[in-house]
């Protein structure tokens, strides 16, 4: 199984394609120096095999390259950062 996540800026989402197809997202809002996270979302065909886990990691994951903080008012990825301590320092305060 193959899982890409990539920034979709036009839709204010991270997405999660596998295997090349459409398979989640979480959405945000951008404020000055932050990533708003909102609402995710995981197909159904797609709930209990990690999949949300990786849209959260590698959605975090950039924006840790990109600099930015997170707050994350979306409960799946508020839960996501709660379960994995090394992501805490990117919530902002």
């Amino acid at each position: 199984m193959s899982e890409d996540v990539i920034d979709n800026p036009q839709a204010s989402r991270y997405e999660i394609h596998v295997d090349g197809k459409l398979a989640g997202f979480a959405e945000y809002g951008n404020r000055p120096g932050k990533i708003v996270f909102t609402h995710t979302e995981v197909g159904a065909e797609y709930e209990g095999k990690g999949v949300g886990s990786a849209l959260a990691r590698g959605a975090l994951d950039d924006v840790r390259a990109r600099g930015l903080a997170v707050v994350p008012r979306c409960p799946f990825i508020k839960g996501w950062i709660s379960r994995h301590p090394d992501y805490e320092d990117l919530v902002a305060s």
